[in-house]
């Protein structure tokens, strides 16, 4: 009897940040029920308590080898640890950039439910448990795009949730045709790849596509993109910040799992490099091409975001540790430029609206840490230096150019081509907000722009983050190169 219920005690001792985080959207919602005035502060406080906790609990903890818990469903181990902490991070910034005074309760408890949500989906080695996960992040962002509560944003969230809901039916589908061909969902399981190897059932590739569809409509990849401009216009810019990065990378870390399961240690009949080529090139292109058109900052925002989800794609095209490394680097340098960019519109969005690019003319002279925060953050989505944009993209066309030369395959190649093009193209569009922010005019009568101290601090932490892991990305990615992950 001692034995079982020390099993059941370490299995849950592994997931004591996503026990911690529960507690709090609890706590939260007793908060929301019971105290009527001044509750914000109080909200913030126990939520960025536990996010802090959670966050410390998996550094501290962090784990020494990979351990199966709850019957293999969860696997805890240093490649989930490490996006955990990434969508920890996501959470306690988006907090302190977004809490609402109006609905502040529900607002917190969305945040961290799709915080607990990113966090299972890191660890799920289990179809069941993908599912379950995976709707708590999409169900809980469905809500959080209608935040803004006004008609443009009830119809992006709408929009959000029909196609979302396709998506939800094309991974139960792939996975129901899955299970009865190969009779588990353990994923990473010798059954799984073994009946997989000798089944040459055309069901095969077509669960496996289903599936990843799925997928990739978290990432916002083409052709799986159309419900993001309209998302990002609509819903509130902290939203916005926070739907970019911890769904996406979410999106991201099951991606890897997923297509190393699928492509049977290199055994498949598809080639599974040139399918996620075709995508990673179609998401730049596609992403580029349709940011040139845009007036309005954050549709413009958008289509970038779909051309960063085909460069995170690139990494893991390689389908080797050295192109996967490569994208774990560029997931954290994501998640910080991603935030900074946002975080600086939301300021300047709190001063005036900007519905077009040209809404920003002089305002580089009236705030200039929002204004150098933005410009650093937008030079960090081109991949220029002194940005760690740079180094992120240096290092996937490392790995593009290494994969190319080792397998000769030509989709690498014409990836990194590809890639590099379109660094080129998007150096157009990124830069038209700082062309109006310090080359144009400033409006008559145009007062100062009043930040708090909080809010300058916030951004020149970010903008010193993301110029540091340009001047010195041996630290971090010397830790990367030690996470060695297996299915």
């Amino acid at each position: 009897m001692r034995e079982p219920i020390f099993h059941v005690g370490n299995h849950i001792l592994q997931v004591i940040p996503e026990i911690i985080l529960v507690v709090s959207i609890c706590i939260t919602l007793l908060i929301g029920l019971f105290i009527k005035k001044n509750k914000s502060l109080l909200l913030a406080s126990v939520t960025a308590l536990a996010l802090l906790l959670a966050f410390c609990f998996i550094v501290f903890n962090w784990p020494s080898k990979p351990q199966e818990i709850f019957s293999g469903t969860l696997r805890a181990d240093d490649f989930s640890a490490f996006f955990r902490l990434l969508f920890l991070a996501g959470g306690l910034f988006t907090l302190f950039i977004s809490l609402q005074k109006e609905s502040a309760t529900e607002y917190v408890i969305l945040i961290q439910a799709i915080v607990v949500g990113a966090c299972l989906v890191a660890m799920s080695m289990h179809f069941a448990t993908v599912l379950v996960s995976l709707e708590l992040v999409s169900l809980s962002g469905y809500v959080l795009a209608g935040f803004a509560f006004n008609k443009q944003s009830s119809e992006g969230s709408l929009k959000y949730f029909l196609m979302g809901t396709v998506a939800t039916a094309c991974l139960v589908y792939g996975v129901s045709l899955i299970y009865g061909i190969a009779g588990t969902l353990h994923f990473s399981s010798t059954q799984f790849v073994d009946v997989l190897l000798q089944s040459h059932s055309i069901l095969v590739l077509i669960a496996a596509f289903l599936i990843l569809s799925a997928i990739l409509f978290k990432l916002s990849a083409v052709p799986f993109h159309l419900w993001a401009p309209d998302v990002y216009q609509s819903a509130p810019t902290p939203v916005v910040a926070f739907l970019s990065v911890v769904p996406k990378l979410a999106g991201l870390v099951l991606l890897i799992k997923i297509i190393l399961a699928f492509n049977l240690f290199g055994q498949a009949s598809v080639d599974w490099r040139v399918m996620i080529a075709v995508i990673s090139i179609l998401s730049i292109v596609v992403g580029n091409l349709s940011a040139l058109a845009q007036t309005n900052p954050k549709r413009m925002l958008a289509y970038s975001s779909i051309a960063q989800a085909g460069f995170l794609l690139a990494g893991v095209a390689t389908l080797d540790l050295a192109g996967i490394h490569a994208t774990l680097f560029y997931a954290v340098v994501f998640l910080i430029m991603n935030l900074l960019t946002f975080t600086a519109l939301h300021f300047f969005e709190r001063w005036k609206e900007l519905p077009s690019m040209a809404d920003f003319s002089g305002l580089g002279r009236v705030a200039f840490i929002p204004a150098l925060a933005l410009v650093t953050g937008l030079i960090a989505l081109t991949g220029l230096p002194p940005t760690a944009g740079f180094t992120a993209k240096l290092l996937v066309f490392s790995s593009l150019w290494s994969a190319w030369t080792d397998s000769g395959l030509t989709m690498m190649l014409i990836l990194f081509i590809v890639g590099l093009l379109n660094t080129v193209v998007a150096l157009y569009f990124y830069l038209k907000i700082p062309y109006y922010l310090f080359l144009k005019e400033t409006p008559p009568g145009t007062a100062s722009i009043k930040i708090s101290i909080t809010g300058n601090l916030l951004l020149l932490i970010l903008v010193v983050a993301i110029i540091w892991l340009f001047l010195n990305p041996g630290l971090l990615m010397g830790w990367i190169n030690r996470i060695t992950f297996v299915l």
